[in-house]
């Protein structure tokens, strides 16, 4: 055997292992510095620590521990060059941020010149995204880039000629601007220092023990270095789970899919066999768990596919191997993620009551491992998944992603509000200036949305000031005015910046952080490790965007976004000392009691080979580069490793966002294997944890529904006092007549709300009172462009934003024409007219009198007697037959008529009810009168009212909802406070 190469098989706690070795041969056990002399290479930084923290726990007390370094993320102080023998003139790694935009303006210039203009600079960055992931693994597998120019033969679709343009314009470009930066890419310099070390440690030869463990070797330089230590006096390369009994026929035919290739790999680097590779020397007794059998399982389970013939000897021969290596395993297939991750919670739940067992989950699904921490929570197990929050999920950074997308967005409502309700948003006056945004919310966000700007939204909150200039809420308005002029002072250069046409990127994250920090105040805004890393970001963007062309400012937004969710925040330790959740890169080398494999479907684990957006894979292949199932293989091999521990869970889900799953190949694998030796029951678990999970998210029996609401106030509190407009919810939905004058609930207004038809009525109702008025007092020279001058006064009033205007103001002329010459007709009838008039009706009733107000848009006294009660309508007017069951205002309006309760109005006889519809359509007006007598359907009305009334003075009479619905699929404002969804599927039970 060729000496300084060794392996750990699967299964084996690695980190204890390895530790037990050096402690037995360096003599560690009686000299506490022993070890010191040692250096321990590993491949993560999570690594490093566990092995130190491996080294205390097996030495029981004080001793120097190795010099521990990590080789996946090297610097010059972790490899502690010799300053007297290196030389340490290289260039620093290039800023990532840095890096990125320049690239970004390497492919922004590049869409500029096939004229391209959609192609944003936001867009440039999330490609330069994956160019610079382009630019790491041609420096990490040194392609050669001199054969760009034959790249793309005539056979291939054009635009990969256009793809090599770019890279030949990057390979010629990018050293230039590196040198100019006076930086080298990340992947240069890693593999420049590793060079170093290894030429070092060739030309040096330390007699010191120089270990290597737990690398595959995947980088080439890593695989020189690694050459190097197993060559030196006391070096050692210690390969992760090398399969030294994989058949030879299957070695040999090893495809990059495999866990084993990349062993395969290394070791033809190195120019050595599998049988040049001995044991570590460790504990006799780390397989006592039965892993030579699960070896053995996961070996045929992950056979190369030319070689599964031999499937057929291993039943000849007797399955008590492999069925041996199933104790332990289980496959737990669930319904959807929800499931899956109760199922988990369960198992971690479980083996938590087991004293000092440890277990996993390890899975390369995100939001499995939340959903997971959010499931143990409900039983106060507090556990951090190692992968972290993304900094944009944070609320530093939500704060300013909302600051620079509601300033990019001309500050609209829904975007404004949410940036000042951010727990952040106020800093020291948050009180204050919680109170201000609940105001500004409350009266002058609701409803259509404003004018764009800060500028709009001051000019909104005026337009409200004018309409309650001399109600109580005057004096609120004021202070909310006052307020906003204060704050939008702060926001303004940002806003202001926003839309410029261009702006440099440095001074736009300048200004965006100085509003940021007025906004908030700098101390709140930059604590904890949230904050940090934003500003952080914040400061890299301003350095990094100096003397780069101007961009334009609507890119900004989706740039910070992309940056954060880029970068995550990790704990600083597990909050749990026996539970951890893992990806499988954290995963490496580390040892669980119980490990859950969890999100086995295919795209998620293994994921899928991502579609290369700059070479295809015979592109790949001539630049030397390797195949994208290379990472799948390296996959493969994380799984096997993590398969062979003591216990495991295989889980996964049947369906994910609805969509139905593939189940992952390795899985496949192993029921197959399983099936045809028919040990298929050997998955089951040990206990049916999908069906425990069933229990906890569904309830043994099924939900109560819940009755439907039967408030029954006294009736000293129910409304002794209705508008006509009310009476018609009265008789649809009494609910809402509660809710609204029992309860006094009154619904808000959306926000960005289309002018709605009770805008547009208002608005109307108002300009055809003033048009009416002035016509009552003479001939009007020029009456449709009066009528159509009355209308942009009143507008004005109302604030109407010039986006709705600009629809508005067309139809409301092709209406207005119609209107004069409708009002023309109709004039020689009338005797006079009586406008927006109010009134009230008493009525006798059990509990005491009853008061129906009214105000009514319009009266017309006839010359032929009587007279007609009119509404005017910018939408669809009731039809005759629900005039008077439901439509009940303008019967009743004729009833107060008749009564003599409209004010400066005789009692009259209504002889016509009138609808006036003025849409401005296709057709732009139309006057209806209902059919029938109209005193006789007044009476009627009237009388339905009056024993409606006195139905409702009685305790025991319920207020219902929904008892009969204009629409069963439309909703009530209070349907929500009813629970309708509860008590009845489609909303109306029907009663």
């Amino acid at each position: 055997m060729r000496p300084g190469l060794y392996t750990i098989p699967a299964g084996v706690p690695f980190a204890e292992t390895l530790a037990r070795g050096l402690i037995k041969q360096l003599g560690a056990e009686h000299d506490p510095v022993a070890l010191s002399a040692a250096t321990i290479y590993l491949p993560t930084r999570r690594a490093a620590r566990t092995l130190a923290e491996t080294f205390a726990r097996v030495l029981n007390g004080a001793a120097l521990l190795p010099d521990v370094r990590p080789l996946g993320d090297i610097d010059d102080d972790e490899l502690l060059f010799d300053p007297l023998a290196d030389d340490l003139s290289l260039l620093p790694a290039i800023d990532p941020v840095r890096r990125r935009l320049l690239l970004a303006m390497l492919v922004q210039r590049w869409a500029e010149r096939r004229r391209d203009a959609d192609f944003g600079f936001a867009q440039a960055t999330a490609m330069a995204r994956n160019l610079a992931r382009f630019l790491d693994e041609a420096e990490t597998q040194q392609a050669d880039l001199g054969k760009l120019e034959g790249l793309v033969p005539k056979s291939f679709a054009e635009h990969w000629a256009d793809v090599r343009d770019f890279l030949i314009l990057l390979r010629d470009e990018w050293p230039t601007l590196l040198a100019v930066e006076g930086a080298l890419d990340p992947a240069t310099r890693r593999n420049l220092l590793l060079a170093r070390l290894t030429r070092r440690y060739r030309e040096a030869k330390p007699d010191s023990p120089v270990i290597a463990a737990g690398t595959t070797g995947s980088i080439p330089a890593t695989a020189e270095l690694l050459g190097a230590i197993a060559e030196l006096p006391a070096g050692a390369v210690i390969l992760p789970a090398l399969d030294r009994e994989l058949d030879a026929a299957s070695w040999n035919v090893l495809e990059p899919g495999h866990p084993q290739y990349g062993m395969k790999q290394l070791l033809m680097r190195l120019g050595a066999d599998r049988a040049d590779v001995q044991d570590w020397p460790g504990d006799d007794d780390n397989q006592d768990y039965n892993g030579g059998a699960r070896i053995t399982l996961l070996r045929e389970t992950l056979r190369p596919a030319p070689t599964t013939d031999a499937w057929r000897a291993l039943a000849g021969r007797g399955s008590g191997l492999i069925a041996q290596g199933l104790n332990g395993v289980g496959v737990i297939t669930v319904a959807h993620p929800g499931e899956e991750a109760l199922a988990i919670a369960l198992m971690l739940r479980e083996a938590v009551e087991e004293p000092g067992k440890t277990a996993a989950l390890v899975t390369p699904d995100r939001g499995l491992a939340r959903r997971v921490v959010a499931e143990l929570a409900r039983w106060n197990i507090a556990i951090d998944d190692s992968a972290g929050v993304p900094l944009a999920q944070t609320p530093p950074a939500v704060f300013l992603s909302l600051l620079a997308e509601a300033a990019a967005e001309e500050f609209a409502p829904a975007l404004l509000l949410a940036l000042f309700k951010h727990p952040f948003a106020g800093g020291e006056r948050a009180g204050d200036f919680r109170r201000h945004a609940r105001v500004l919310d409350k009266y002058a966000m609701r409803g259509p949305r404003p004018d764009p700007g800060l500028a709009g939204i001051s000019k909104a909150i005026k337009s409200k000031l004018a309409e309650r200039d001399e109600s109580t809420l005057a004096p609120i308005l004021k202070e909310l005015h006052e307020w906003f002029n204060k704050e939008m002072v702060l926001l303004t250069p940002l806003a202001d910046a926003m839309h410029t046409r261009s702006i440099s990127l440095s001074d736009l994250a300048q200004l965006h952080r100085d509003a940021a920090e007025k906004l908030s105040g700098r101390d709140q805004l930059w604590r904890g490790d949230a904050g940090e890393a934003v500003l952080e970001l914040i400061e890299a963007l301003t350095g990094a965007g100096r003397d780069l062309p101007p961009i334009t400012p609507s890119s900004y937004p989706k740039l910070f976004r992309q940056f954060a969710e880029e970068r995550a925040i990790r704990p600083v330790y597990g909050r749990h000392p026996r539970l951890a959740i893992l990806g499988p890169l954290e995963a490496r080398l580390q040892h669980f009691d119980l490990v859950v494999l969890g999100g086995l479907n295919e795209g998620t684990w293994p994921q899928s080979s991502a579609a290369d957006p700059w070479l295809s894979r015979p592109m790949r292949e001539t630049l030397g580069l390797e195949s994208p199932e290379r990472a799948i293989g390296l996959a493969a091999h994380d799984f096997a490793t993590l398969a062979a521990m003591p216990e495991i869970r295989l889980t996964r889900a049947l369906k994910v966002d609805g969509t139905p799953t593939v189940e992952s190949r390795w899985l496949q694998r192993l029921q197959q294997l399983t099936k045809g030796l028919k040990l298929e029951k050997k998955l089951e678990p040990t206990k049916p944890y999908s069906a425990y999970a069933m229990k906890f998210a569904v309830p043994d029996r099924a939900p109560i529904p819940a009755p439907r609401p039967e408030p029954r106030p006294p009736v000293s509190k129910r409304p002794r006092e209705l508008p006509v407009t009310q009476i018609e919810t009265w008789l649809r939905d009494p609910y809402a007549i509660y809710a609204r004058y029992v309860l006094r609930l009154k619904p808000l207004d959306p926000l960005d709300a289309e002018i709605g038809p009770m805008d547009r009525g208002s608005a109307m109702h108002e300009i055809l009172e003033a048009f009416i008025g002035e016509a009552k007092t003479g001939c009007l020279p020029e009456p449709v462009a009066r009528l159509i001058g009355i209308s942009e006064e009143v507008f004005a009033r109302y604030g109407i934003p010039q986006a709705t205007l600009a629809v508005w103001r067309p139809r409301f002329a092709r209406a207005a024409r119609w209107f004069v010459g409708d009002e023309q007709r109709r004039r020689p009838e009338i005797l006079r007219s009586y406008l927006e008039i109010r009134g009230k009706l008493k009525i006798e009733a059990p509990a005491g009198d009853f008061i129906l107000t009214g105000r009514a848009d319009r009266i017309d006294e006839l010359r032929g007697g009587g007279a007609a009660v009119i509404d005017y309508k910018t939408g669809n007017p009731p039809s005759d037959s629900q005039v008077g069951v439901f439509a009940s205002q303008l019967p009743l309006e004729g009833a107060i008529l008749e009564r003599g309760g409209f004010e400066g109005v005789a009692p009259l006889v209504p002889a016509q009810l009138v609808y006036i519809q003025y849409s401005g359509g296709e057709q732009p007006g139309k006057t209806r009168v209902v059919k029938g007598d109209a005193r006789r359907l007044a009476a009627e009305t009237y009388a339905n009212l009056a024993r409606l009334v006195a139905e409702f003075d009685r305790e025991e009479t319920a207020y219902l909802p929904r008892v009969a619905p204009f629409s069963v699929d439309g909703a009530g404002d209070y349907d929500h406070l009813a629970r309708v969804l509860e008590w009845s599927a489609a909303g109306w039970d029907g009663s």
